[in-house]
Parts: C-alpha cells; sequence; structure tokens
C-alpha cells in the first residue's frame, strides 16, 4: 500500500513540474509602429550561443529599449528572433522561440 502512494506522489510531482514549466504568454499589442531597430555592436561569436538581438518592448505606453544577449544554442533547433507584426488593433510581437530544424 504504502509503494502505490509513493508512485502516486512521483506521479503527480511529475505532473506538476511539467504543468510549471509551461506558461501563458502576454499578448502585447502597443497602438503605433516600433521604432527602428538600434545598431548594435554584436560579440564576437561564442562556441555554443547565438547572439540574440536587441529589440524595442512595449511597457508603461511607450517603447523600451532592451539590449542584445546571448541565447544557448539547443541542438536540432534554430533560433526564430521575435519581431513586431501589424495587426487590425496595433503593432503585437512575437516572442522569439527556437525552432525544430
Amino acid at each position: 500500500m504504502r509503494l502505490i502512494n509513493l508512485e502516486r506522489l512521483a506521479a503527480a510531482a511529475g505532473a506538476s513540474l511539467a504543468v510549471s514549466t509551461c506558461f501563458a504568454q502576454a499578448i502585447i499589442i502597443a497602438p503605433t509602429a516600433p521604432p527602428p531597430p538600434r545598431v548594435e555592436v554584436v560579440p564576437a561569436p561564442r562556441p555554443g550561443y547565438i547572439w540574440d538581438q536587441g529589440r524595442w518592448r512595449w511597457a508603461h505606453g511607450r517603447y523600451v529599449w532592451v539590449p542584445g544577449h546571448w541565447q544557448g544554442v539547443r541542438p536540432g533547433h534554430r533560433w526564430i528572433p521575435g519581431h513586431w507584426v501589424q495587426g487590425r488593433r496595433g503593432w503585437r510581437w512575437m516572442e522569439g522561440h527556437w525552432s525544430r530544424r
């Protein structure tokens, strides 16, 4: 009986861990187009990393620049950078993500 309870506990813990790693992303819509991207000096390549360029983020009613940063490479994937897309209600931010090759 005790073994069954431990198995159930382990299964429940695994399920809650899987749920906790998933999260809902807020949909960001800005009323105006973002400014042109800033020119960033891209650092020299680093093995095992790719450079994710800086971007404009919509915060508190205005655009704020977020500098670029390194992303650890995921084998078998390619990085799709985040970008703004114009829609009927304004400009929507599409978050950067990894895509299987």
